[in-house]
């Protein structure tokens, strides 16, 4: 059973009028793509205790938010804005994992691959910076006649930056076609929702800025990917942008350097949870006979299999030259980044 709830009935969103029930070849897709989000996360954690990253940011629990809403972006015309927790959101959009991984090594900043081909942003790690990076592109699609949509990503924490608060009033002004997709996952670092959102819900707040709101399962593949959908759609409409509010659950640390013993315990976690996105998924295809144990045995083997291969490039990489610090920081440098870049060059090359 899928749940979606509208935060406000009078700002309807505009659905899909074409859009067909996901089909037993997409379901077992969507399993498989979240079974290969799991092994690669659970390993990058395990990578940056092993020294072969310096550090990482989980999303245990948060796989089918993540697959869910980039499963229904259409890569040849819309455009998605991550931040650092986006990895489930990579991968479901195909692009190169090693390529990707690069920033966690902090080899390149933004990730090395291109974000014009892959039609994803350069990561963010700015809190809500994304947002109005999102908004942009969206309002250049309004004046230049595309039909691409901007798929912004933050998390409730994030929701009460200002910069979130001047995205979506720009958006709705403006009727850019963004939808803003919040991973409500508890905690914002330390500090649970209730400390830090007002009201309790960040998708209630839309109706404030005249858009529609959505609030949906965020721990339900199948509901989170009705919703994006949905609010795809109603951008496509030219009725502007849509705020979707996936609740689900940080199963986990905030980063690799974050203890959550601190402000949660064990069993804290194991009765906010819910049920695992995964599991979840697992029962829906067996009880509706969509897969079979065969089926879960090959998909968790492939993800094993490209978790391995992902590894292996990512401790290929090597490092970037020094320099390169220097080189893309203005377009024109400024006599204090050129007396910077010397000092660096007489202290580590010594010329």
């Amino acid at each position: 059973m899928t749940t979606v709830t509208s935060m406000d009935s009078s700002l309807p969103v505009v659905a899909a009028a074409d859009a067909a029930p996901l089909s037993p070849g997409q379901l077992r897709e969507l399993y498989s793509l979240m079974a290969a989000v799991r092994y690669l996360d659970t390993s990058a954690v395990a990578w940056q205790r092993q020294g072969i990253i310096p550090g990482y940011a989980p999303e245990l629990g948060q796989e089918a938010a993540q697959v869910g809403s980039a499963y229904a972006l259409d890569t040849a015309r819309d455009f998605a804005f991550p931040t650092y927790r986006e990895m489930g959101v990579v991968r479901t959009m195909g692009v190169d994992m090693v390529a990707y991984m690069s920033t966690h090594k902090a080899t390149w900043h933004g990730g090395m691959y291109d974000p014009l081909a892959s039609r994803l942003a350069p990561i963010q790690a700015v809190v809500a910076g994304s947002v109005l990076h999102a908004v942009g592109w969206a309002h250049g699609q309004t004046l230049s006649g595309g039909h691409g949509v901007a798929l912004s990503y933050f998390g409730d924490g994030a929701s009460s930056q200002g910069d979130v608060h001047e995205a979506m009033n720009f958006a709705a002004v403006m009727k850019a076609p963004v939808v803003f997709f919040i991973q409500n996952n508890g905690w914002a670092i330390s500090v649970p929702t209730e400390r830090q959102v007002a009201g309790g819900s960040v998708a209630a707040r839309a109706a404030g800025y005249g858009i529609p709101g959505i609030q949906v399962d965020g721990n339900d593949v199948v509901a989170v990917h009705e919703a994006t959908r949905n609010a795809f759609a109603h951008c496509r409409a030219g009725k502007g942008p849509v705020v979707v509010e996936a609740m689900t659950y940080r199963r986990g640390p905030h980063s690799t350097a974050d203890d959550p013993g601190r402000y949660r315990s064990l069993d804290d976690e194991r009765i906010d949870a819910g049920e695992d996105p995964l599991e979840r998924l697992r029962k829906r295809l067996l009880a509706e006979g969509v897969a079979d144990e065969a089926f879960f045995t090959a998909a968790n083997q492939a993800a094993r299999a490209e978790e391995e291969a992902i590894r292996i490039g990512i401790e290929a990489l090597g490092p970037r030259p020094g320099n390169e610090m220097f080189d893309f920081v203005f377009q024109e440098t400024t006599p204090a980044l050129e007396n910077q870049a010397t000092r660096w060059r007489e202290e580590s090359e010594h010329v």
